[in-house]
């Protein structure tokens, strides 16, 4: 894996950090040294979310300090605008400064169901997801934008799923809802570009592949330690990527000094590996969307799907 640059001095928020790209992302800027506000719901004072799941903001917060790192773990519910402004207004405080966002905020998977139409989808479910995974975004940069605008450069990512092209047209296996949610995000990024284009902060999106995620390693029955064991039932879970891989590949963008020129881009996991030389945690680079661009959403039977990694 190739060395990074180091982000010391940098100030960092990585919303939605409970657990998946945003838990990783925060722990691998926290290794680079930046200070991170890490957020998420799922607490040990006031419970889990309606995700339901185990992990804690806090357990993100004892993970950073492992590697090294500083800064918050802090419950903020973003759907929750006084929240939201309140926190910033700790980081102007405490920081005087943000360098870095990172938008991760979703949970609304729970909500998807990719085997209905519109008029057949839970509609409350279908709006608490599109709530969920474009409001809190909307909220967050209109409280962090005018404190990172202070600065002299900054970084926006977009976490989204999806690059331009994959999410160009309507992407009937996902369900309605959850196309509708990364077409707003890939849309929030066209709209940043164009507006921040006058100032020192860059907006970039930011896409994994297929994330072995806390809940994904749940569902498949398997850890982290034994995850290709549900290859056997599910052969194309072999193109799937750790958290680490995409959080690597941030951490070293975030701390390129010639970032703006990616400014407007939706970047792969696979394309930051390439970009800045990092590789998941087994060494390899999985190209999720590279395999999907070459045979498809529906590659179970793609005999090469080792040479996309």
């Amino acid at each position: 894996m190739g060395i990074k640059a180091r982000l010391d001095g940098r100030v960092a928020l990585v919303s939605g950090a409970t657990r998946g790209a945003g838990r990783a992302i925060a722990i691998e800027l926290a290794r680079a040294g930046a200070f991170v506000y890490a957020t998420g719901r799922s607490s040990r004072t006031t419970g889990p979310s309606e995700m339901d799941r185990p992990e804690t903001i806090e357990e993100t917060g004892v993970l950073m300090e492992q590697v090294g790192g500083h800064g918050h773990s802090l419950r903020v519910d973003h759907l929750q605008a006084d929240q939201v402004h309140a926190l910033i207004g700790q980081i102007a405080r405490e920081q005087g400064r943000l360098d870095i966002l990172v938008n991760d905020i979703f949970g609304g998977d729970r909500y998807m169901e990719s085997d209905k139409p519109l008029w057949q989808h839970n509609l409350a479910g279908g709006l608490r997801m599109l709530r969920m995974g474009v409001d809190t975004h909307l909220i967050t940069l209109f409280y962090a934008l005018p404190l990172m605008l202070q600065g002299d450069s900054g970084l926006v990512i977009e976490m989204t799923d999806g690059t331009a092209e994959a999410n160009a047209n309507f992407r009937q296996n996902v369900g309605f809802y959850y196309d509708l949610v990364k077409a707003n995000v890939g849309r929030i990024i066209q709209g940043l570009t164009l507006e921040l284009a006058p100032y020192p902060v860059t907006p970039v999106g930011v896409t994994p592949g297929w994330l072995r995620s806390e809940a994904m390693l749940a569902n498949y029955g398997v850890m982290e330690e034994n995850w290709r064991d549900a290859c056997r039932d599910t052969p194309g879970f072999a193109i799937s990527e750790s958290p680490v891989y995409v959080a690597r590949g941030i951490a070293a963008l975030a701390a390129d000094p010639d970032v703006s020129r990616f400014s407007g881009s939706i970047l792969t996991s696979r394309q930051l590996a390439d970009l800045y030389d990092v590789s998941d945690v087994d060494g390899s680079r999985p190209d999720c969307w590279g395999l999907i661009a070459a045979h498809g959403e529906d590659f179970e039977d793609v005999e090469d799907i080792q040479a996309f990694r």
